[in-house]
This record gives C-alpha cells, structure tokens and sequence, in this order.
C-alpha cells in the first residue's frame, strides 16, 4: 500500500491586532469581547489590511524558500457556517503572496526536504463551543473573538508518507515560526492548528482517493489520525470498499476518524475578488532589506554546530529548538570554550530544572556569566559535578554568581592532602572486606571506596584527588 499526504497549516501571526480591523488579538478574555463591526461583517463596515501582519507573512515565505510575489490578491471564500459572520472568509486564492519552497525534515534516511504549494494570507473564522453532543440537542455558543485573526496558510505538496514525517514537519514549522517572531506556535492557544490530506492506494503507480481531517491541534493528534486514517483506508483497498471524497473528523478520546461531510472543490466556494480591498502590492526594496536581514535558520545553525562544534544531532537540534536557548548557549560558549559540556549541562540539569520551574531561561536569573562561571568552577575542581546541582537552583531563581551561591551553601570542595588521608583511613578502618578484595586485584572495588569517602565529606571531597589518596595508602 502507497500512503500520501499533504498538510494544510494554520499559522496565527504575532500582531496585537486582527488582520482587517483594530481589535486586539489577546487569547482567554471572556467570549465576544474583542470584536467590531469590521470583524463581524456589519453593513458599512470596511476592512483595513494590517501591515505587520503582511511583514510577518513574508519574513516566513523567504524562510521557507518561497517565491514572494510582488502582486498578490484577496478574495472572498463563501461558505455558511455559525462561526462565520460575514458567511464569507476574506482569503487569498488563485494570487496568493507566496509560492514553492520546503521545508527540511530529518527522516530515519536522513534530512530531506518537503516542498511547498502556495502560503497565503487569510482571516480567521470565530470558535464554536458546544456545551453537549449537538447530536443530542446539545447546545452550541459561538465566540466571535477569534473572527478576523491574522493567519497564513501553508499548503505542502503531498510529500509525505506516515504519521512520523508530518509529525516532524510540524515540528519543523514550529520551530521556525518560534524562531523569526513570526507566532508563538502554541496549538494549545490554537496559534498552530492542521488539516491532513491523506490517500492510500494499493497501485503505486496512482494515488488513492484524497480524504481530509480536519482541524487537528496538536502533533500527537496529527500523528494518531495519520496512522489511523492510513490504516482504515489500507483496509478498504484490502475488501475492495469504495473510499469516498470527504471531509472526516479526528475523536481524541477514541483514536478513529468518522465522516464529516462531503469533501468541498473550489468551485463549491464561489471564489471571486474581495471588492473592499485593493492589490496587495509589496515594494521590493522592503521584501530584499527583510531577505537581507533573515537571521541564520535552526536547521542551518544544527547543521554547523555539529560541523564546527562536534555535537551530536541530538544536542545540536536540542539547542536550536528555541532562539532563546540557541543564544544563550552562544553567549555561554564564549566564556566557556568547551561546546559539549556546555551543550550537555544545558540539556541535562538546566533543561531539567526548568522543566520543573515550567519557565523559559529568559524567565529565570539564570546568564551566561552565571553558567560559565559554574562549569569552570566545576573544571577547576573548585565544586564537585555533583554539588553544582545544588548551586544552579540559586542561579536560576536569585540570579547571585557561582561564588556566592557556592560559599552560602558551604560546598566549597575539599582538596586538601592531609584532610584527605584522615577521611580515607576511618574508610579503610571501616571498610575491611572491600579493602582485602582491592588488594586482591578487584580494581573496580576502589570506586566503592572512593564513595564512601566522598559520604563522609558531605560530597566536598575532589573525587580524583581521593582516589589518588586512598591508591597511595592501600599500596
């Protein structure tokens, strides 16, 4: 069976106010409290483009390689539905603002690329709320909040084969749409929502017929839908039952996908040009000065921290998941020249920490100077590893340096011979049978020892400097 798939992506675009009017874009106030009558569609009412909305839009179509067009233009989608006000959708269809380019994925073959059909600009519909099953009565609300969002379109080619690449996909976009301030990404707040287009077919010379899910909100649901859909479609070639053209909805707390409706052409939305809006016309200059200023992309600065640097894929894709976290560990690595501890601490023990916090690092106390400071103490055997993990806490929440959190909580670590020796001999004196099987060649024996040393210094003691103490008086 041959599966592909295409991907529809709604990204909501980082404004402070809707795409044709001034109403604020903020999420969570209380239902219909951020609308007009340009964004519900009142006679009279007139749309006005906004232009950072159209910035944003572009610094994410060269992004992705695409062909940005000079001349785009805004039509009307007509379709009746509660949530739609004006019944139209103001959108951009046969111009839209941007056309081609990819997006790269890592694949189990290696990175490869998933072109891109179009992206274009286009108003958000309003949010149904259904307070029971509707098919029992239920009643439904609607919140007119969300009309006239600023939203751009990406539409892939059908490119992808399984649940895994799509999952990747997304994540790929998120990550970059986090990266240039073009959105927040967050699909919880529904600023990243998806729609799958998927056929399996069991010639491999065609592709099956095309069935869409609709309105999937976060990866693990794009993934479970895939593998599902996939699945039951595989299963209908496999019997020879038809698979209808439709629109199919994912049930999160059953796994399945059911119909919907039937599946709409573009005919059916009787496009024509919005008559309130003029061509969208972008100056050149501005588009070249935003190519111009592109910062480096995540995909390209993993790819030169493990060239350059000698990290993992893992660490370096860990690191470029955030502009944050990328710069910080920058600013890190120019006070600390050692890429992969620096890499590792800030995946382990600060990634950890934060975790806990459920904060960002620019949430935190936490510098560069701050975690440079700490690994070198850490080098120069000033602290333990172990007893740095008692110091990053103070970092992160109180933002004092190393040195002071260090000498606040007394682990300042111990290096001195002679302090050494008189730990090392009540161990020796306490440990009898393990000292007989050391003497007896059981090498691996003295790490218990070197423990049990560093029990009796409160974790203070410089772990080599025991071992050497405690090699030179069992010799």
């Amino acid at each position: 069976m041959t599966t592909t798939i295409g991907l529809e992506i709604h990204v909501q675009l980082a404004t402070q106010t809707k795409m044709f009017c001034g109403c604020s874009t903020a999420f969570g106030d209380e239902p219909n409290t951020h609308i007009c009558p340009v964004c519900l569609g009142l006679p009279g009412a007139l749309p006005t483009l906004n232009a950072q909305a159209v910035v944003l839009a572009t610094r994410l179509a060269l992004a992705l390689g695409c062909t940005v067009h000079e001349v785009s233009e805004f039509s009307r989608k007509n379709y009746f539905y509660p949530d739609l006000p004006k019944s139209y959708q103001i959108t951009q269809f046969d111009r839209p603002i941007a056309t081609g380019g990819s997006l790269p994925i890592a694949t189990s073959a290696g990175r490869r690329d998933i072109r891109l059909t179009r992206a274009h600009i286009e108003e958000d519909a309003g949010k149904s709320m259904h307070a029971a099953d509707i098919t029992l009565g239920g009643e439904t609300l609607v919140d007119f909040n969300r009309c006239g969002m600023p939203l751009i379109e990406i539409v892939t080619e059908p490119d992808m084969s399984s649940g895994d690449e799509a999952y990747e996909f997304l994540r790929g976009l998120r990550r970059l749409v986090r990266w240039l301030g073009v959105s927040s990404g967050d699909m919880e707040k529904g600023a990243l929502r998806c729609d799958v287009n998927i056929s399996v077919s069991d010639d491999p010379m065609r592709r099956g017929t095309k069935v869409e899910i609709k309105n999937l909100n976060s990866f693990r649901s794009v993934k479970r839908a895939i593998d599902y859909e996939a699945q039951r479609q595989a299963d209908c070639c496999a019997r020879g039952v038809r698979i209808d053209t439709e629109t199919r909805h994912f049930d999160e707390v059953q796994g399945t996908t059911s119909p919907m409706r039937s599946k709409e052409a573009s005919n059916d939305y009787r496009y024509f040009p919005e008559p309130d809006l003029p061509l969208l016309r972008l100056d050149p200059e501005g588009v070249e000065s935003q190519r111009r200023e592109m910062p480096e992309l995540p995909w390209q600065m993993q790819e030169r921290l493990e060239r350059e640097l000698g990290l993992s894929s893992y660490d370096a894709a860990l690191l470029t998941e955030e502009r944050e976290t990328a710069s910080f560990f920058e600013a890190t690595l120019a006070l600390f020249n050692n890429p992969k501890k620096v890499a590792s601490y800030m995946g382990t023990e600060v990634a950890k920490l934060l975790n806990e916090r459920g904060a960002s690092l620019g949430q935190t106390r936490l510098t560069p100077d701050g975690l440079a400071g700490l690994l070198a103490m850490v080098e120069n055997n000033t602290i333990s590893n172990t007893a740095s993990k008692e110091v990053l806490p103070l970092l992160v929440d109180t933002g004092v340096t190393p040195e002071e959190a260090v000498r606040s909580l007394g682990l300042e670590q111990v290096s001195d011979t002679s302090a050494l020796e008189a730990l090392a001999r009540e161990v020796i004196a306490e440990n009898p049978a393990q000292v007989g099987q050391f003497k007896a060649g059981k090498e691996a024996v003295l790490g218990f020892l070197v423990g049990q040393l560093m029990k009796k210094s409160k974790g203070k003691a410089n772990p080599q400097l025991a071992g050497e103490v405690l090699r030179k008086l069992l010799a």
